[in-house]
């Protein structure tokens, strides 16, 4: 049997033809939903906020940071920070009073293993970090009670312990560095 240029040519057509259409629905879908997407982006970041400063009315953004306003007033400061976890990059949001205690600490976005690092978005792991930010930044224990300065690491999941506390002592300088600046 002779294979012909049509023999080829015709499948090849069909497969690019179904490739464009498929790729043109797929941008028109993008184009339609990244407005939305945006928004709901937003709208969850905002939510964060005020959950990791709760005594914060509004918040206004400065430079990589989110000031918490109360009747006018700075009651603290929010940054995202992220650090390198055991899947990857896990982004952290911190927020910090006026004062210098550390109000929250909520996990926004990681890709830890599941019933190991991902329990460090549960209140038992980030309400730890609530505390007076030491200069130096918190120190993670392993196997003791933790004291002033320091949390307690997750069983089975030290290297997402340790990336979540290297990006709220990443929070922690800049919140000095901000306070510096005052």
């Amino acid at each position: 049997m002779k294979i012909t240029a049509k023999d080829i040519l015709k499948p090849a057509l069909i497969l690019f033809v179904i490739c464009l259409v498929v790729t043109a629905l797929l941008a028109g879908t993008n184009l339609l939903t990244k407005d939305k997407i945006a928004e709901q982006s937003a709208l969850e970041a905002e939510q964060s906020r005020k959950v990791v400063l709760s005594d914060a009315d509004s918040f206004e953004e400065a430079d990589g940071y989110y000031i918490g306003k109360a009747n006018n007033e700075t009651v603290g400061y929010v940054f995202q920070t992220e650090a390198k976890g055991y899947g990857g990059a896990v982004k952290v949001m911190t927020g910090i009073s006026a004062d210098g205690q550390i109000t929250g600490v909520v996990i926004l976005e990681h890709s830890e293993t599941p019933g190991l690092g991902a329990n460090a978005e549960k209140a038992s792991f980030t309400d730890q970090f609530k505390q007076t930010a030491p200069e130096k930044g918190i120190t993670l224990v392993k196997n003791k009670a933790p004291s002033d300065g320091e949390i307690e690491a997750m069983t089975g999941a030290s290297i997402t312990s340790r990336a979540v506390t290297n990006a709220v002592n990443e929070a922690i300088t800049k919140y000095n560095t901000v306070k510096e600046g005052a």
